[in-house]
């Protein structure tokens, strides 16, 4: 191919586009190649500015786009490095080439974005525009050609703008069609996001962007704004920080819909509120000033819904702050400002009835600002937040301000907000601590008070101040004794463990009484140090966490009290007489009867076999092994109901344990019992009896089926706990009116609140899927229902119905049965929360 060159017009354009990150391009200049100094940067004629904008948006976006950005612009700078060198490049006389014609080449971007005009045209369905982090000198001019269909005026600050490829040289990324919307279709634009760029100068067409709703564009080069810009009165959220900005357009202040305003890291020196309203308020003008012009609707007092206000990093001052400032402010940030005498500012701030957050950290404000306030419940009626720290004011000044609040005053910082009715004031150096911090100080503090305050000593005024008690054998007087801390007396006493105080106390309480006639000239015991525990702790150390525990240890205490009594009757030698009342299986404090359960024949029974012994109701075998001398009195079946119920604790009988009780299957019933036999029963324990849906019932010695769900439903009205694990009960048991009986509260039931169906054989649970179609469809409240725990776990389950998704269970247990949806790790990784929370997705 010969490289004859051909001639060029002067509107011909650039035949190749460099490579970079943006859509934006420039033509490639001809220039003589001359080899570059090594280590002299590029000149800027020579090649395009590599984009400095992504290590100043590199707090803006995630790891993954610096990272992209970083490598990019490394890229770029080897690629120019060699371009400079070569003595062999080519690539300025590529226009001289007559066989390549000209053409767009884009790369894709680094970040994996659309092109620029692509970005532009895409927001014409959507209408939002994001043009963020993308070196561009000024809003590109495609935006209003595409949009609006207008050309905006060249700026001074770009007096070059850079050409975007069109639109047919730029291929849809990843072989995408292109689907540009109908004029009718368009959407009006919104958002515009045109942060971390390279802008000095916005074109004064932006008001035509009437239907504008956001608009950020933090870290630019912005050094004014136009005068059009206060026709954007729909703006709700505008962002101008990280700028040049010395002032900006009054008619800012006017706009009505306004709720978050940030001009923070500027050089403004005023807030002029009440600029648009001082020469008359005009409710609506004519921004175009012709008849068929568009009318820009304002506001009658300045920003009527702005809650969030930062202009923090700027150079004002208190008395270049217009005191009209909007009532509606939340939260207000006036951080790093020159402030100084702020007496009419503070005064104007405690008066906004719905400010929540105030910082002025580094404001160069001191006391005299405040001091003029008066202590009313007036000022600051809604303040949570007041950050003053690293000023000069000082925190008796605030107390003296707040001191007749009706919330309480916190110096402490957390990261969390303060709860309601507490004010957090930070004054002096922040220093930020994790709220566990703050609790375990404040109750160190309480258990070191109560510790002086039991021995006697005054406890000072400055909370930093850490308590003293005295030595061992010394008093506290003017000579100046040497005082201990606690730590140190127990530690000379050895008293540093549990076991070591509780020994002591011991001995103490031993030495008190021995020596309560002693002579009252005696020397009075130094005090032991006590340490202040919880109750939760003390529960831990006896075992009493748990309903188990309790109820274990009332049990104890009560064998321990029948003991002693039999211990001091001079017939306790006598044996009682058989009966469940025994202290052995009934317990009066806790209300609890607890029967022993089947055990298996030993080989001295006369069986002469070591195998499984049967079940089968045998009185001679089962009695003939006994645990102890009073279970003959205990009777054969697994649920001797008519036995219990002829006892005098029937009607106050609260926990019934009958585990294991497998020798006679079947239910004992008086012959007329009525419709409730034990009142006031809450807790039925029948893990391991065996027993199927339908067990074997005994009324006046003539058995007949009943099924057992509803018998136990009707015998026992009081019912909030039911153990049926490792029985034989199948799904056709668990029928929707079944359970509707059993667990739903009633005038008459209590309802249930724990139903245990562990490791029988359950292969569907469709009672509870219908059940709670008919009762929680559509997010109902059933007052009636109290169940919290549901545990189904090692049966044969095939599957979950999306239907349990709606049932409002605490305690959700399925491990161990057939289905496979949904995965182990929704129910071991999420809990029940996360469980419940995937069935209801199904459902949608």
């Amino acid at each position: 191919m010969s490289r004859v060159p051909r001639a060029k017009t002067p509107t011909a354009t650039p035949s190749k586009t460099p490579r970079t990150n943006v859509a934006l391009t420039t033509p490639t200049p001809i220039r003589a190649r001359t080899k570059s100094t090594p280590g002299r940067p590029t000149p800027k004629s020579a090649e395009p500015p590599v984009p400095s904008a992504a290590a100043a948006a590199a707090s803006a976006l995630s790891i993954k786009e610096a990272i992209a950005l970083k490598r990019l612009e490394a890229k770029k700078a080897a690629q120019s490095s060699s371009r400079n060198d070569s003595l062999d490049n080519f690539g300025s006389m590529e226009d001289a080439i007559p066989t390549i014609g000209p053409q767009a080449e884009v790369e894709e971007d680094a970040l994996g974005r659309w092109s620029v005009r692509e970005t532009i045209e895409r927001g014409r369905s959507s209408g939002v525009v994001n043009l963020s982090a993308r070196s561009l000198p000024c809003i590109p001019s495609a935006l209003f050609d595409l949009h609006l269909g207008i050309t905006p005026d060249p700026l001074k600050s770009v007096p070059n703008e850079p050409v975007l490829p069109p639109s047919e040289a730029v291929p849809p990324r990843r072989g995408a069609k292109r689907d540009n919307p109908a004029w009718f279709e368009a959407q009006d634009l919104t958002t515009l996001k045109i942060w971390s760029n390279d802008i000095v100068e916005i074109q004064h067409e932006i008001s035509l962007f009437g239907s504008l709703k956001v608009f950020d564009a933090h870290k630019n080069q912005i050094t004014s704004l136009p005068k059009t810009f206060g026709d954007l009165t729909n703006l709700t959220t505008l962002d101008l920080s990280y700028n040049s900005l010395t002032s900006i357009p009054a008619d800012i202040f006017s706009f009505p819909e306004l709720a978050v305003l940030n001009i923070s890291h500027n050089q403004l020196t005023s807030l002029p509120f009440n600029a648009p309203f001082s020469s008359g308020i005009k409710k609506q003008t004519n921004s175009s000033g012709g008849f068929f012009g568009p009318v820009v609707a304002r506001s009658s007092v300045p920003l009527p819904r702005l809650i969030n206000l930062d202009a923090s990093h700027n150079n004002l001052t208190s008395e270049a702050i217009d005191l009209e400032i909007p009532a509606s402010l939340v939260k207000l940030d006036l951080s790093s400002n020159p402030l100084g005498s702020s007496v009419g500012l503070v005064k104007k701030l405690s008066s906004l009835s719905s400010l929540r957050e105030l910082r002025m950290e580094r404001a160069d404000i001191g006391d005299e600002s405040f001091d003029s306030l008066t202590a009313t419940s007036s000022s600051f009626p809604r303040l949570r937040i007041l950050d003053l720290s690293e000023t000069r004011v000082t925190p008796d000044t605030i107390k003296s301000v707040l001191q007749n609040l009706d919330r309480e005053l916190s110096l402490n910082v957390t990261t969390e907000d303060p709860p309601e009715g507490v004010i957090r004031v930070i004054v002096g150096k922040k220093v930020i601590r994790e709220a566990w911090e703050i609790e375990a100080e404040r109750r160190a503090k309480a258990r070191a008070a109560k510790l002086v305050h039991e021995d006697g000593i005054a406890w000072g005024e400055g909370l930093s101040s850490s308590p003293r008690r005295p030595a061992a054998g010394k008093a506290v007087g003017s000579s100046g004794a040497v005082e201990k801390e606690s730590w140190e007396i127990e530690a000379e006493q050895g008293l540093l463990s549990e076991g070591a105080k509780r020994r002591a106390r011991a001995q103490a309480a031993a030495a008190a009484a021995t020596s309560s006639s002693a002579s009252s000239t005696s020397t009075k015991p130094v005090p032991k140090a006590e340490v202040v525990k919880e109750a939760w702790e003390i529960e831990a150390e006896q075992g009493l966490l748990t309903e188990g525990g309790k109820r274990r240890a009332r049990a104890a205490a009560l064998a321990a009290e029948e003991e002693k009594k039999k211990a001091q009757s001079p017939q306790s030698s006598s044996s009682p007489t058989p009966t469940l009342a025994n202290s052995q299986y009934y317990n009066r404090i806790t209300n609890t009867l607890a029967l022993p359960a089947s055990a298996p024949p030993s080989k001295s029974s006369g069986l002469g076999h070591s195998r499984a012994f049967s079940f089968a109701p045998s009185s001679s075998s089962f009695s003939s092994n006994v645990s102890s001398p009073n279970d003959f009195a205990i009777p054969i079946p697994s649920a001797p109901f008519a036995e219990i119920a002829a006892q005098p604790f029937a009607l106050t009988l609260r926990v019934l344990t009958l585990n294991n009780r497998r020798a006679d299957r079947s239910f004992t019933l008086p012959a007329s019992f009525g419709s409730v036999l034990l009142p006031n029963l809450e807790e039925l324990d029948l893990e391991g009896c065996n027993f199927a849906d339908t067990p074997n019932e005994s009324r006046s010695s003539h058995p007949y089926p009943n099924p057992l769900l509803p018998l136990l439903s009707t015998l026992f009205p009081s019912l909030l706990i039911l153990n049926l694990s490792y029985n034989t009960l199948t799904s056709a048991s668990l029928t929707p009116s079944t359970l509707t009986s059993l667990i739903l509260a009633s005038p008459n039931r209590k309802g249930l609140k724990h139903l245990l169906l562990r490791g029988n054989r359950i292969d569907d649970l469709d009672g509870f899927a219908s059940m709670a179609v008919e009762m929680f469809k559509g997010n109902r409240d059933v007052p009636g229902w109290k169940l919290d725990e549901l545990d189904v776990r090692e049966n044969d389950i095939g599957r979950l119905p999306a239907e349990l998704g709606m049932l409002p269970l605490d305690v959700f247990l399925v491990d161990g049965n057939a289905f496979r949806v949904p995965p182990r790790r929704i129910w071991e990784r999420e809990g029940t929360k996360g469980l419940l929370s995937w069935l209801r997705g199904r459902m949608e």
